[in-house]
């Protein structure tokens, strides 16, 4: 994989590579030509792409209202490789959890318009932490100020925070997640965490609808959201205001959601719901 950027979480226009071409390139951008152009110039062997019909690209026809994990293993399977969207778990990790069954909160989100108010995220820390849940506020790189407030506005102390200056460690962010009582976040990659190692979670969503980037169907997962109709994309998922159908969820109703989550000692390898910390 070759890291590359673009302002605005655009298309970037070239893809700096001096290599020989390459067997195989993935688009996992899009359906349009912006993304297949640059790597077009790269002369792969293969290129991996839904089909764009006034360049007469190759491949499987672009649906909009798809699930992504069913959107990208379709792409594969087209092309021969098996993919199946349901299988969605990893193994869990071997290392021990650095705070076990801590109820985890991620209150950051690379776009404003999928972040929760930290006041609320913080009340509902405070209400947690004063029933004897001890609390892990997550953060990623440069989330640090907003993560130690939440900790702050929920009474609990900074070593609480987990990241926030850097980006916490994989191993360690997985084998929290793996190994905690319950997961709260927004509609962003730590949502996806807790799926992939069977962890309760709330996930909070505005600007997107659950059914294109949520979690699977069943009781493990709750999907907070308050369209005002169908539209599967009533918003800017990137926008740089908390989205106005996030903003409709409620401090009370992420904890009365928490409540009808399964209790963790029914999986393997978990801990009861009942515990004491800070």
């Amino acid at each position: 994989m070759i890291p590359t950027s673009a302002p605005g979480r655009g298309v970037p226009g070239r893809i700096d590579w001096s290599g020989p071409p390459p067997d195989v390139a993935v688009d996992l951008h899009g359906n349009g030509p912006a993304s297949h152009r640059p790597l077009s110039r790269l002369r792969p062997a293969r290129l991996l792409a839904y089909a764009h019909p006034p360049a007469r690209t190759a491949g499987p026809p672009w649906r909009e209202d798809e699930h992504e994990r069913d959107r990208w293993c379709r792409l594969l399977s087209w092309y021969g490789i098996p993919a199946d969207p349901r299988d969605l778990r990893i193994p869990a990790p071997e290392r021990p959890s650095p705070a076990p069954g801590a109820v985890v909160i991620h209150p950051g989100a690379d776009a404003a318009a999928r972040r929760w108010p930290a006041a609320r995220f913080a009340a509902v820390g405070a209400v947690l932490r004063a029933a004897g849940h001890r609390i892990v506020i997550t953060a990623g790189a440069g989330e640090a100020g907003p993560a130690h407030d939440v900790a702050r506005r929920a009474g609990l102390s900074e070593s609480a925070v987990l990241g926030g200056d850097i980006d916490p460690p994989f191993p360690e962010l997985a084998a929290l997640v793996a190994q905690a009582r319950a997961v709260i976040v927004g509609d962003t990659g730590l949502a996806h965490l807790a799926t992939a190692v069977g962890t309760p979670s709330v996930v909070l969503f505005g600007p997107v609808a659950p059914r294109l980037w949520g979690p699977p169907p069943g009781p493990l997962h709750r999907a907070l959201w308050h369209p005002d109709d169908e539209a599967a994309r009533p918003g800017d998922a990137h926008g740089n205001a908390p989205d106005e159908r996030l903003l409709r969820i409620t401090v009370p109703e992420v904890l009365e959601a928490l409540t009808r989550l399964p209790d963790p000692a029914l999986h393997p390898a978990r801990p009861t719901l009942t515990g004491t910390g800070g």
